[in-house]
């Protein structure tokens, strides 16, 4: 597989040669931790002891007299067992470094979590002291406000001596409009008293005049009685 690159500063295309592609190493990973093989090149490990074994195996089972080819073979056998397992040793140092390192991880998540935890709960304060401090500043600036508008009236002196004039106005008006209804009332009352004096004047007027008519009444009927009887009456005439 090629795969290109760019050199820092130059801007040219070197190209990267990989024998393996990402898949095809995983596998040659897992066949080497299986296998204990740590290279590419040579026997694998637990096959050349698979082959040690077989063979020690195989000299045993003879029936001629061979302790001395047992032997060899036995510490052959041993010698690569003892090569196979140092390998094994030191993958369980790793693992046990491993776990210890990520028992160390855990315990670092917990604290980092807990911490996580603590600043959420810090940011959350945070939060409410900026609320209140907004409106803290908000109460300030209306304080601030009012504080300009007062300054702008005029001093408390001349306040109370404003509010002392006008109370002395209220009073005057006060004593004027009492005056004024107690004048209307007056008025209302000699008014009144006009209206009842006209209407008695109309009576009398009135009464004099009936007088008056009836006395010119009588004035003229009695002439028109006293000639009557003098030509004698009313009969008399009708007979001449």
């Amino acid at each position: 597989m090629l795969k290109g690159r760019k050199t820092a500063g130059r801007g040219e295309t070197v190209a990267a040669h990989y024998a393996f592609g990402p898949l095809e190493d995983d596998i040659i990973i897992k066949h080497r931790l299986l296998t204990r093989t740590t290279t590419t090149r040579g026997e694998p490990p637990l096959k050349k002891l698979q082959k040690k074994f077989t063979a020690f195996a195989v000299e045993v089972e003879k029936d001629a007299d061979n302790h001395g080819d047992c032997e060899r073979l036995a510490k052959a056998f041993l010698q690569e067992l003892n090569t196979f397992e140092i390998p094994l040793l030191k993958s369980k140092a790793i693992i046990d470094a491993n776990v210890r390192e990520k028992e160390n991880f855990n315990e670092l998540k917990n604290e980092i979590n807990r911490q996580i935890l603590l600043a959420q709960d810090d940011i959350e304060d945070l939060k409410k002291q900026l609320e209140e401090s907004k409106i803290e500043r908000q109460h300030k600036e209306e304080c601030e406000a009012i504080r300009k508008l007062i300054a702008m009236q005029p001093p408390r002196s001349a306040t109370q001596k404003t509010i002392t004039e006008l109370e002395q106005e209220i009073a005057s008006l006060e004593s004027e409009n009492t005056a004024g209804s107690r004048t209307l009332e007056l008025r209302k009352k000699q008014f009144s008293l006009l209206l009842h004096v006209v209407d008695e004047l109309q009576n009398t007027i009135e009464e004099e005049q009936r007088s008056l008519m009836e006395e010119m009444r009588t004035a003229i009927d009695e002439p028109r009685t006293a000639l009557e009887d003098a030509t004698g009456g009313p009969e008399a005439m009708a007979l001449d």
